[in-house]
C-alpha cells in the first residue's frame, strides 16, 4: 500500500486531495469541519484518536 497521508498531513488537505477520506474522520471522532486546519497528528491528540489506526484507515480509503 502506498502511503499518501502522513501524520503531518493537514486534515483539510487530506479531505480536499482525497475525498474518500471524508467518512473516515468521524469514525475516529475527529472534528474535520471546524477543527480541520491542523495536522492529523494534532487532531488525533486533540480528539483522543489512535493515530496509527487512523492513518491506516485513511490510507486504505485512499487506496480504494
Amino acid at each position: 500500500m502506498d502511503i499518501k497521508i502522513t501524520k503531518e498531513t493537514i486534515v483539510n488537505d487530506a479531505i480536499r486531495l482525497y475525498p474518500r477520506t471524508i467518512g473516515v474522520f468521524p469514525q475516529y471522532k475527529i472534528d474535520s469541519c471546524c477543527g480541520g486546519a491542523v495536522s492529523i497528528e494534532a487532531a488525533a491528540k486533540r480528539d483522543g484518536a489512535d493515530l496509527d489506526k487512523l492513518l491506516k484507515a485513511l490510507n486504505e480509503a485512499v487506496a480504494g
